[in-house]
């Protein structure tokens, strides 16, 4: 059975619901680490107020039982604590002309989801399209790649993320198992305190001209053997599938693996990574590929970078037009984040591990986490011999 989850529900909604399928039964997965991985999303110097209203209340409506998976599907919702401050306007059985709806949204928000899907789908209302369009719907995307991530875990492999620039303003990224757990711990994601005030100034400083800022985060994943992902399909190789998953979260414009753009501007003698025989084993002194080869893991660090533009919804707005009255106006301002950068990275965290966990059992197999550990275990061995023969 392939790995795969479906969520539903909007940002002003009642709760948001994630379904995934394919988990495999026996693995152990308790409420605390499910809800710290919500929390930090939630983190951040720069959110608006209504991260802090976000409490993520977590209900499970099956898959699990006595704390570990039973192979069917899982079921969380995650409810939403201003729901009855916005019942009457998200109401599902209201009757009303979709412009003349409390809270109705017309003019569109640039930046957004909002015209190009009202247009799609001929929505009045815009609220319709941005309720749906919100970050806030990455809550249950990061419910099932943590639940991927536990899975991994067991098996060895780790996906972390750390931040790397904000608004212009660079900092140093994790090389240490050390320091990536420091940045996890960060309200902004970073190994040194030094640098999350940089952050902070530039966040203020953004805040106070009633802007909004983007920036870049990387993410490494460690642990899995050489050949994980295919050559021999397109949907099927690793970097394709990790790129699609990090670029569909909200505000992510690009991403890049190991040496990425820059391998543009390098001759191949200096960009690819040379193979050479050290102690009796294969190895490579540099890992500008990223960590993948041929659309597989090469067995290295699988290293990839993010950009993820500023906040299109700024205090002080964008020139708009209302679709009703048809005159020019400023666009609609629904939230208040200066920057979300952090939050996004945790996001991606999550999507990696999920896209890394598909290929994983695509491989290996998922209805038992036991027999999962022994065939990926002796794959991994098996690959650790035929490197021995160097």
């Amino acid at each position: 059975m392939t790995l795969r989850f479906l969520t539903s529900g909007e940002s002003h909604g009642r709760g948001l619901l994630v379904v995934t399928e394919g988990i495999p039964a026996g693995l152990a997965v308790s409420r605390e680490f499910l809800e710290l991985r919500l929390a930090r999303r939630r983190r951040g110097f720069g959110r608006g107020g209504r991260a802090l209203l976000e409490r993520d209340e977590l209900t499970v409506w099956g898959g699990l039982r006595n704390g570990r998976t039973t192979g069917g599907p899982v079921g969380v919702s995650i409810g939403n604590a201003e729901w009855e401050s916005w019942d009457e306007a998200m109401n599902p059985w209201a009757v009303c002309v979709e412009a003349a709806c409390m809270r109705a949204v017309t003019a569109p928000r640039p930046g957004h989801a909002d015209l190009a899907g009202s247009v799609k789908f001929g929505h009045r209302d815009m609220r319709n399209v941005l309720e749906r369009s919100s970050a806030r719907t990455t809550a249950p995307r990061t419910v099932a790649g943590t639940l991927a991530a536990r899975m991994l875990e067991e098996l060895g492999v780790a996906v972390r993320g750390a931040v790397e620039s904000i608004g212009g303003v660079a900092v140093r990224t994790p090389e240490t198992f050390e320091e990536w757990t420091r940045a996890s711990l960060s309200e902004l994601g970073v190994t040194r305190p030094e640098d999350e005030e940089a952050l902070k100034k530039r966040i203020l400083q953004a805040a106070e001209e009633g802007d909004s800022l983007g920036g870049t985060f990387v993410l490494s994943i460690t642990g899995l053997p050489p050949g994980v992902g295919s050559f021999a399909e397109w949907d099927e190789r690793l970097d394709g599938l990790l790129g699609q998953a990090i670029l569909s979260i909200p505000g992510v414009k690009g991403v890049e693996f190991g040496e990425g753009f820059r391998s543009a501007d390098l001759p191949g003698s200096r960009l690819h990574d040379p193979i050479v025989v050290d102690g009796g084993r294969w190895t490579r002194p540099s890992n500008n590929a990223g960590g993948i080869e041929g659309g597989m893991s090469n067995g290295g660090e699988i290293r990839l970078r993010a950009v993820m533009k500023p906040i299109p919804t700024m205090k002080k707005g964008l020139p708009s037009f209302d679709t009703v009255s048809d005159r020019p106006c400023t666009g609609h301002s629904e939230r208040s984040d200066v920057c979300a950068v952090p939050s996004a990275c945790v996001v991606a965290e999550a999507m990696a591990a999920w896209t890394v966990a598909c290929a994983v059992t695509a491989q290996f197999g998922n209805d038992r986490m036991d027999d999962l550990k022994q065939r990926f275990a002796s794959y991994t061995q098996r690959a650790e011999r035929w490197n021995l023969h160097a």
